[in-house]
């Protein structure tokens, strides 16, 4: 597995990371075991970079890590998030104490004393970004955390806290068919030496083999209130996915890892963190970051799959509420 820079003077971490929230059980019922099984698999085809949240299965996505870690005795580099809440009236929260007391109980239930990279998980409207940073700032000087991170935000948050202390990573979705971060998050990360982590980088599994049915999920599963799934959208998303997963067969590619190989391109400081439940699928992609697209890939991409593409927004309302808007 190659690898990339998280951050300008941080580690070296595998070029593809893993992304562990469906093992909360978000895109569906799975097992312990299976968790486990995809843990190693990652880890034998050289993935050391894990993702995971405190809100992940309400701990438990964080717990089974912790299991594989006091079982396999492996070290990865693990990134975990904290900020969301049960309050209705304030669903993020980015209070020292609250950022502290969420991080420790991760801690715990990781079994270890420290995390690579701590994410504030969204940034709280109420607390200043220089007053976010300088929390991490501190749980960095304890030595809880190697650094910190920030997800779904503007590039002026990114501004306004790097100019306190250094951000290691900025986490947002991109991908095919979500590329917003484009219009400056992207370009604003480099500039300032910050990793970029595209997740859900297969598109809740439109690019997966097979390709993700919205006739399959169960009422309730978290993307049937994605409106790209919508009835009314979903046959005009289906037809450009069909054409995508056509052009890459037919060049040799699965067309998850062809998905990943075209993240992996748009620049060295990006590390795609794409999620499964199983180890068979992630077989499937675990070659992108071997694959070295040519001019004519990256023509053809373009053509099938141009920006702005896709049907519907990639959140409804409530969930797009705490996400910074910058366009």
């Amino acid at each position: 597995m190659k690898t990339r820079r998280l951050g300008l003077n941080g580690p070296e971490v595998s070029a593809l990371g893993l992304g562990c929230l469906s093992f909360g059980g978000i895109f569906g019922p799975t097992t312990e075991d299976e968790s486990l099984r995809t843990l190693d698999a990652a880890w034998d085809h050289g993935i050391n970079f894990l993702d995971t949240a405190n809100g992940y299965g309400k701990g438990l996505s964080e717990s089974i890590i912790g299991k594989w870690l006091r079982t396999r005795g492996h070290r990865p580099h693990i990134a975990t998030k904290a900020a969301f809440t049960d309050d209705p009236a304030r669903r993020v929260d980015n209070r020292p104490e609250h950022m502290r007391t969420e991080l420790e109980g991760s801690l715990r239930r990781l079994g270890v004393d420290h995390v690579t990279l701590f994410y504030a998980h969204r940034h709280d409207p109420q607390i200043p970004a220089e007053d976010l940073a300088g929390t991490m700032q501190r749980l960095h000087e304890e030595g809880k955390i190697l650094g910190y991170g920030l997800s779904e935000i503007g590039p002026y948050t990114l501004e306004r806290a790097h100019a306190v202390h250094p951000v290691m990573a900025v986490q947002s979705e991109y991908s095919l068919w979500t590329r917003q971060p484009e219009l400056g998050l992207i370009q604003r990360c480099a500039q300032l030496g910050v990793a970029f982590v595209p997740f859900s980088p297969l598109a809740r599994g439109v690019f997966g083999t097979p390709m993700a049915d919205p006739a399959t999920f169960p009422p309730g599963e978290f993307r049937t209130r994605i409106p790209r799934f919508y009835p009314e959208n979903w046959p005009h998303n289906l037809s450009k996915l069909q054409a995508f997963h056509h052009m890459a067969r037919s060049r040799g590619f699965d067309p998850a890892a062809l998905a990943l190989a075209w993240i992996l391109d748009r620049g060295p400081h990006l590390i795609p963190i794409p999620g499964t439940r199983t180890a068979e699928h992630l077989k499937a992609w675990i070659l992108a970051p071997e694959i070295d697209l040519s001019d004519d890939d990256r023509a053809e991409i373009d053509r099938i799959l141009p920006v702005g593409w896709a049907w519907g927004d990639r959140y409804d309302d409530p969930q797009a509420a705490t996400v910074e808007r910058y366009s």
